[in-house]
């Protein structure tokens, strides 16, 4: 659903004066419409389409926000009513084929409002009329106090609207809005034409609050003033309720001063506690600060303790480093030593295995030549037996006397 955000009108969601603005230039329109084909640029909700829609051959709403279109395809539905979502810049329709186009508070909420009168002037039949408003710059300054309204890109005075649409449109005629008050006859029975009567110095457009022109291709006739009275246009009805409103306003703002003052002496007494016990928790910070002080310049003393002692320490690794690495080449030597002397043992054994070997041989060899001389032994002395038997035989022992036989040695 649609919402108002202070600019878009939503019908049943505005204040009545607000919406009343807005209908009373459809309503100047709708004079223009019986018969005709009608084109709302910048439609918003919808709600001035609906309007025209009424007198009208047919009536194409349009407007860039799809939001908007929504909403108004959803509450407004005619047969002749048709609505789409299109930049007054661009406007998607052929050449001519409107015979009035409005543009009601559109032209200064765009960048490009020279663009928007040239598609204005295209769309429009030769025979058209285009009505298009703005806000008065100077009123509405003052009336913002000069701040600046952000849905608006451009405000235009007098003179630069005249300006700007007197260059697009050879025929303009120039109103301005105004909300005043008034005094109405109206009769009871309904029926019977009405009479204006407007009172008063010419229209100063200086002290206008809104700028209204019909422009057109073709001269016009008669501008006559034209006087819109709403349904809710009762002043003192509508100043009654506006008071009582204001009165009940001002009750519920009583009220809430009532409980903000209560509200205001409770937050007194609250900060007092609280400026007390902020004033307790200070002093227990500043002891902690002074504690975390003293504990810092001791945590100083440790660290250069442990610097120092970190250094001795340093200077004794670097110590054993060096004792280790001459304890590692003595076991190097070591094990070089060990290894050229277990080479050196294998050599011997190998050595001591071939003497074993040679004395081996050499033992069976004595063993033999023992047995061998151990044979001489006894055949020598089977031999000197022999001998000696001989040498006893008396045969022998005549022979020699006789220089017969053998000469025997004597051992």
């Amino acid at each position: 659903m649609a919402e108002f955000t202070g600019e878009r009108v939503i019908p049943d969601e505005v204040d009545p004066d607000l919406l009343n603005e807005h209908l009373a230039r459809y309503a100047f329109a709708a004079r223009l419409v019986r018969g005709k084909r009608v084109l709302d640029a910048g439609c918003g909700a919808g709600y001035g389409a609906a309007e025209l829609a009424r007198t009208a051959v047919c009536v194409a709403g349009a407007d860039i926000s799809a939001e908007a279109v929504a909403y108004a395809r959803e509450h407004y539905r005619f047969p002749n009513l048709f609505f789409a979502q299109a930049s007054c810049g661009a406007l998607p329709y052929p050449d001519a084929s409107f015979d009035l186009v409005v543009g009601f508070e559109v032209i200064e909420h765009l960048t490009d409002w020279r663009g928007f009168l040239i598609e204005a002037r295209r769309v429009l039949a030769p025979n058209g009329q285009f009505i298009v408003s703005t806000p008065n710059r100077l009123y509405y300054g003052e009336s913002r106090g000069g701040v600046a309204n952000p849905f608006h890109q451009h405000e235009f005075d007098y003179e630069e609207f005249r300006g700007e649409l007197s260059a697009v449109f050879p025929y303009i005629s120039l109103f301005i809005e105004n909300h005043t008050e008034g005094v109405v006859f109206q009769p009871v029975e309904p029926g019977g034409t009405a009479e204006v009567r407007v009172d008063g110095v010419a229209a100063e457009p200086r002290d206008a609050h809104f700028f209204v022109a019909v422009c057109a291709h073709r001269p016009q006739t008669g501008n006559p003033a034209y006087v819109y009275i709403p349904g809710t246009a009762n002043v003192l009805r509508e100043r009654e309720r506006h008071i009582r409103l204001l009165e009940e306003e001002l009750r519920t703002k009583n009220d809430w001063l009532a409980r903000s003052r209560q509200e205001h002496q409770e937050l007194v007494d609250l900060f007092r506690l609280q400026k007390d016990e902020l004033e307790r928790s200070n002093r227990w910070a500043e002891e902690q600060n002074r504690k975390l002080e003293e504990k810092g310049a001791r945590i100083l003393e440790l660290q250069e303790e442990v610097v120092r002692e970190q250094a001795a320490a340093q200077a004794v690794v670097e110590g054993y480093e060096v004792k280790i690495a001459a304890l590692e080449q003595e076991c190097r030597n070591a094990a070089e030593w060990a290894q050229r002397t277990r080479h050196e043992l294998d050599e011997k054994l190998q050595e001591l295995a071939r003497c074993v070997e040679h004395l081996t041989a050499a033992e069976q060899t004595v063993v033999e030549r023992t047995e061998w001389a151990q044979r001489l032994e006894a055949e020598l002395q089977h031999l000197q037996a022999q001998l000696a038997m001989v040498r006893a035989s008396r045969w022998v022992r005549t022979g020699r006397k006789l220089g017969l036989g053998p000469t025997l040695p004597e051992s």
